[in-house]
């Protein structure tokens, strides 16, 4: 374990005895006491809360090792003196970790500096003892969570009495509300919008869980998810309206594509009458999809609200996939909790209420789609939405269902487009009464999104820039955190670097947390305090907590890729520096290319493409054998650099120029940067540490701490970007140029952008290919690709170590 925490705010004495005195570890009879080691003593007393009884916390403390041949409760009666041994072997073990197994009782500052916990050299006052009884609470355990946190789940505010107002210490909201209380209600908000057409404003759904303790008066903030998915999916509907992928690449007619948004007649739908005002909700509910952040929050005063929107179960309205409707309607749910919109206790009612209990104060939460709404939603500049945790988010549609003038699915959801997902999300159609009303009109607009997301060609067109939240980026009023998987090709990684470029232009504050993973959430990750720095930054935005977050937070955090459990803090993702890189048979140089032609082909024997898609696992991993008995060796150009002489950091957008020619008016290219070498690498996925061990709060929901691993066994290889191109896309993917058979054309590709770690001795790869079995169309066409290296490189945007 290596303990990488960002969220610790260093205080002085002083104010760590009043925020000790505020959490009821010290008062002023404990501050008279002269002698540390009674200090310490007493302290230990209070570390115990799941033992109500003298004699189980004599027993608690018998249970810890104080020295090599002493247990704690040995070592108090004999009277011995705290030392700074004595008091670091009971805290790592307090903090999880087992003597003998993960450290030696005779040396446990050695554990302290090796897993980077913070400890104090000088132990002789009772002041020294309370400043590092402070530090120790915020501490992360081996586990990954602090121990004021571990504490808290064993029930130390369990008695916590007379809650009027939540508790900060350390600048971070305490669980000391009684989740057990939690009140479960729905609503529903009345949108401006009518997307099923039916003349009526669309209600959409929203279920709420709050604090009993706002039942006395207490308002509290909000934590929003927008999730799509929470009302049910249409998982068999969605499968059979999945487009193949084995389809021919064609010729485009030239022209460029008029992305001016159709013009379509609304009429304003009619609202609701509001027949009354009440404060009590009519409806309640029990099962819920969570998020264990959320879920954090509900216990240290945040209440936490979930809307699937339009078109889902027992809401109205139909889904669009990434349109405005879908935005304005998770936006309606905000301006209710910031007091400026209509709800109604029922989808039948017209009696109102308000969000008495909200403070107007409103975070967005969420991965992936969820996390793509908060995103839009905050393109609107909507009132009370105060900051957004955007993981995994979409910033332009085009970006995750299309690449460069091609059809290129998310990974690992070959056939995948707008409509499926629409109808995937879909929910209302569960509730088959009501949705009998719409079925026609429904029916109508998934057809009119199958046309207007036009797979045939691939171009950019006003469907996509309709879904293109880039372009209202300058409204954003609330602050931003993105959080972005590295190895994401779900939602890849262009659709965070986008949205981070233009955030940096705006007067908000802006955060970057870029992991090793795929399409995850990281709140449950040991080796960094993600939660921590969420509450950190939560108690600032939606409380008002001067606890610096903006300023403690670093700008960008990036995991490395060549070690487990290193966080690097950094200013930016890019950096100005370039490497540039020609392309000679088989090599890449900093040297000049030569006159050379080289080709490929992409058409496989029949035998060998019907295994690829069935096994595209094995067609990457042929594809990145650089050996001349690779399957795909005819269909594929490899040119590798020499091992390097430095590690170098590989940081930013990747830029390829090329001199290509086809033979054909048609063709499509994919390139590939690996990473070559025999070494351990992380693991595609992080491993789970132990189960169901983080305590989200006292008798409450649990998680489990997952971590990223290194291989057991050596790989050769590791793939770091890609990128795909429709040749006749080579100027703009809205542009459509003409394409003449075996003709050079120049043309430039971006690659996904990157954050990686290159070690010495590695060697840099560029693979140049077509088809992509995991995300473009298959057609196996008898293509043949030549470049002219002489006008071929690579330019890396890097940063030396």
């Amino acid at each position: 374990m290596y303990n990488n925490q960002f969220a610790r705010l260093k205080l002085s004495l002083p104010a760590k005895i009043a925020e000790l005195k505020k959490i009821a570890f010290l008062d002023d009879q404990l501050l008279a006491l002269q002698d540390p080691t009674e200090l310490w003593r007493q302290l230990l007393s209070k570390a115990f809360p799941q033992a109500k009884s003298s004699t189980a916390k004599q027993a608690k403390l018998a249970s810890l090792a104080a020295t090599a041949d002493k247990d704690l409760l040995t070592y108090l009666k004999t009277e011995q003196p705290v030392t700074v041994t004595s008091f670091y072997n009971v805290a790592l073990q307090l903090l999880g970790f087992l003597p003998v197994t993960d450290f030696e009782l005779d040396q446990p500052l050695k554990m302290m500096r090796q897993t980077n916990l913070s400890y104090n050299e000088v132990l002789q006052t009772p002041q020294d003892v309370i400043a590092a009884w402070y530090d120790l609470l915020t501490t992360s355990t081996k586990l990954g969570q602090t121990w004021l946190d571990k504490l808290a789940g064993d029930g130390y505010f369990a008695n916590w009495q007379n809650v009027t107002q939540p508790l900060f210490f350390n600048g971070k909201a305490q669980p000391i509300f009684a989740t057990s209380k939690l009140l479960y209600e729905t609503v529903y908000v009345e949108t401006d919008l009518d997307t099923d057409e039916d003349g009526q404003a669309d209600l959409v759904k929203v279920d709420l869980i709050r604090p009993v303790e706002t039942q006395t008066g207490l308002k509290v903030p909000v934590l929003f998810t927008a999730s799509p998915y929470n009302q049910g999916t249409n998982d068999q509907a969605a499968d059979k309206l999945m487009h193949k992928m084995n389809v021919p690449l064609t010729h485009k007619k030239p022209g460029s594509e008029d992305l001016t948004p159709p013009t379509v007649p609304t009429a304003t739908p009619k609202k609701r009458p509001v027949n009354g005002i009440t404060p009590t909700a009519q409806e309640t509910f029990s099962d819920e999809f969570g998020y264990s952040l959320n879920d954090y929050f509900l216990a240290r005063g945040f209440a936490v609200v979930y809307s699937a929107g339009i078109g889902t179960k027992d809401s109205d309205g139909l889904r669009t996939c990434g349109t405005a409707a879908e935005t304005q309607a998770a936006k309606a749910v905000i301006e209710w909790l910031h007091g400026d919109r209509v709800a109604f206790v029922s989808r039948s009612s017209q009696q109102a209420i308000k969000a008495w209990w909200s403070n107007g104060q409103v975070a967005m939460t969420g991965k992936s789609y969820l996390g793509t709404l908060a995103t839009a939603v905050a393109t609107t500049g909507v009132k009370g939405l105060k900051t957004v945790i955007a993981e995994a988010a979409i910033s332009s549609w085009y970006d995750y269902y299309r690449d460069g003038g091609l059809v290129v699915a998310p990974g690992g959801f070959p056939g995948e487009d707008a409509d499926v997902l629409a109808l995937e999300c879909q929910s209302r159609q569960q509730v088959y009464g009501d949705f009998l009303r719409v079925k026609k009109i429904a029916a109508q607009k998934l057809t009119a999104i199958t046309a207007g997301q036009d797979r045939s060609s691939g171009n950019y067109n006003a469907f996509w820039d309709q879904r293109n939240y880039l372009k209202d980026f300058s409204k954003i009023k609330a602050d931003v955190i993105l959080v972005h998987g590295l190895n994401d090709w779900n939602v890849k990684p262009r659709n965070a670097y986008q949205s981070w470029e233009k955030l940096q232009k705006l007067p908000i504050s802006q955060k970057l947390i870029l992991h090793q993973g795929q399409h995850i959430y990281i709140n449950q990750l040991r080796s960094l305090d993600f939660t921590d720095l969420m509450n950190l930054w939560l108690s600032y935005e939606l409380y008002g907590i001067a606890n610096q977050a903006p300023q403690l937070i670093p700008q960008v955090l990036v995991q490395d890729n060549t070690q487990i459990e290193k966080w690097q803090a950094y200013d930016n993702w890019k950096t100005a520096k370039t490497v540039k890189f020609y392309l000679k048979p088989a090599q890449l140089t900093t040297d000049q290319s030569t006159q050379h032609i080289v080709s490929f082909n992409d058409q496989l024997p029949a035998e060998k493409f019907t295994y690829y898609q069935q096994q595209p696992a094995a067609w990457e991993h042929d594809l990145l054998e650089s050996k001349a008995t690779s399957p795909l060796q005819k269909h594929k150009l490899i040119f590798t650099s020499q091992p390097l002489p430095q590690d170098v950091l590989l940081r930013g957008v990747p830029h390829v120029k090329l001199q290509v020619a086809v033979n054909s008016d048609h063709g499509l290219l994919s390139l590939m940067l690996v990473d070559y070498g025999q070494a351990k690498r992380l693991r595609s996925a992080p491993s789970v540490l132990s189960m169901d061990q983080l305590q989200l709060g006292y008798h409450w929901q649990t998680a489990s701490p997952v971590d990223f691993r290194l291989e057991k066994n050596p790989s050769p290889w590791k793939m770091i970007t890609k990128g795909h191109l429709n040749l006749q896309n080579r100027q703009h993917p809205w542009q459509v140029d003409e394409l003449k058979a075996n003709t050079f054309y120049s043309l430039q590709i971006d690659l996904q952008p990157m954050f990686y770690h290159l070690p010495a001795g590695r060697q840099l790869g560029l693979i140049v290919y077509a088809t992509d079995f995991g995300m473009t169309v298959r057609g196996n066409q008898d293509l043949t690709y030549s470049l002219q290296l002489a006008d071929c490189q690579l330019e890396l945007p890097v940063s030396n170590f």
